[in-house]
């Protein structure tokens, strides 16, 4: 998968597949920031990802804010959604989840609190379309 890139999807099967592919670059891109309006699919893109690494319990972080996952990879999955600033990002412990090199972080909702994405990240952006199809874009940033 090659960056810039762009995929329609028309049903979550397409979806899926997609989510396979980017999945095989996962490990070259730790940092997976997912943009989208509320029901886009973030969260269901996330599970389909980690399913690929063995990791089947994968739900929404809305209410925890952050999520931690463990099976052929380590990954935290956070929410920025209810977050109100970046100092309370800060309060939950956002700078020991950055220093985990090893995990891979997923967070839904990152341009609410820009400040705190990385240089080096990818960003999905999923917009919606009439009759369930879906756009999916990915950007990479840094290196």
């Amino acid at each position: 998968m090659n960056f810039p890139l762009t995929k329609k999807s028309t049903s979550e099967d397409d979806t899926s597949l997609i989510a396979k592919d980017f999945s095989e670059v996962l490990q070259e891109n730790k940092r997976i920031v997912l943009l989208g309006e509320l029901g886009a699919g973030k969260t269901f893109f996330v599970k389909e990802v980690l399913k690929q690494f063995g990791i089947t319990d994968v739900n929404s972080p809305s209410f925890a804010i952050v999520n931690e996952y463990s099976g052929n990879i380590r990954a935290y999955h956070f929410d920025f959604y209810r977050l109100m600033n970046y100092e309370e990002l800060l309060e939950i412990g956002w700078m020991d989840y950055l220093n985990d090199e090893e995990a891979v972080i997923f967070i839904e909702w990152g341009n609410l609190i820009p400040q705190a994405l990385t240089e080096n990240r990818v960003e999905i952006s999923i917009k919606m379309f009439e009759d369930s199809i879906r756009e999916i874009s990915f950007l990479k940033y840094g290196n």
